[in-house]
């Protein structure tokens, strides 16, 4: 049977959901939902989040939504979730703003790691950085094969030359696969029905 191994670029796939619609965000995707839709019948090893996590005091309300993400995806099955750092970065003007540092690495690191120890037979790369066209072709001397899942709007050229599979993630399918939980039928619901 055919192993899988998933890397999600966390901050590329926000991005991603956000040329979709600006109202879109990771904290209300189903990434376990998704992860067995696209695996299929293979059979998954390890999922891999890479993100960091929000400043608190910028905007606790985002902090909290993120905090609950995290939490759910590292008890999810399989999931290992990897948190690096935020930078404080500052413009020409004096304004600020934060970058992650180590993220980009850190999947390279890990993919080509497993792949060295054959951990899987595919890698699914959900982002579509260009800086991991290198990565991608190397996965594939190692006799791997790479699937790339990204956004229309937010793709590489290179990433989608180097990959054996490209699948652009749409509108349909980010409403196909919104986390709810708790779901329940309210009056307001049956109205409307």
């Amino acid at each position: 049977m055919e192993r899988v191994s998933i890397y999600i670029d966390g901050a590329n796939f926000f991005g991603g959901l956000r040329t979709i619609d600006r109202r879109y965000t990771d904290t209300k995707f189903d990434f376990e939902k998704y992860v067995h839709k696209i695996v299929g019948q293979r059979k998954l090893v390890t999922v891999y989040y890479y993100n960091a996590s929000l400043k608190q005091e910028k905007n606790p309300e985002v902090f909290k939504k993120q905090q609950r993400l995290l939490d759910r995806l590292s008890k999810t099955e399989n999931f290992k979730v990897i948190l690096c750092k935020r930078q404080k970065r500052t413009d020409s003007d004096g304004s600020s703003y934060f970058t992650i540092k180590g993220d980009d690495i850190r999947l390279a690191i890990d993919m080509l790691n497993d792949a060295w120890e054959n951990k899987f037979d595919t890698a699914i790369l959900l982002s579509g950085d260009g800086d991991f066209a290198p990565l991608a072709e190397y996965v594939k001397k190692k006799g791997k094969k790479i699937e790339s899942y990204h956004f229309q709007s937010n793709v590489s050229l290179d990433l989608i030359n180097q990959s054996n599979v490209n699948i652009t993630i749409d509108k349909k399918t980010v409403n196909k696969f919104f986390y709810r939980e708790n779901e329940c039928i309210t009056i307001g619901d049956i109205i409307k029905a």
